[in-house]
């Protein structure tokens, strides 16, 4: 079993949007690993490995529009299923 299950990436897409700031709150307030926040004041993207992928996309929400959102089960990716 994997520590963390769901895969989840997204572009956020906003204004004034700082990659390190996120990434900073990312790390204080989720669990999971993995992390890539990188972009720049108007498009990040977001890689994430957590259990939890609903309060990635609830956080990422409020701070600006996301799209392309991929969250992938790892778990039964690592059983040979469909993510």
């Amino acid at each position: 079993m994997l520590e963390y299950r769901y895969d989840t990436q997204l572009l956020l897409e906003g204004e004034d949007l700082d990659e390190d700031e996120i990434g900073q709150y990312f790390t204080d307030h989720f669990n999971g690993d993995c992390l890539l926040a990188v972009g720049d004041e108007e498009l990040v993207k977001i890689h994430f490995h957590t259990n939890e992928p609903w309060k990635v996309l609830e956080y990422c929400a409020s701070k600006g529009e996301i799209y392309d959102i991929v969250i992938e089960d790892m778990e039964r990716q690592a059983k040979g299923l469909p993510g």
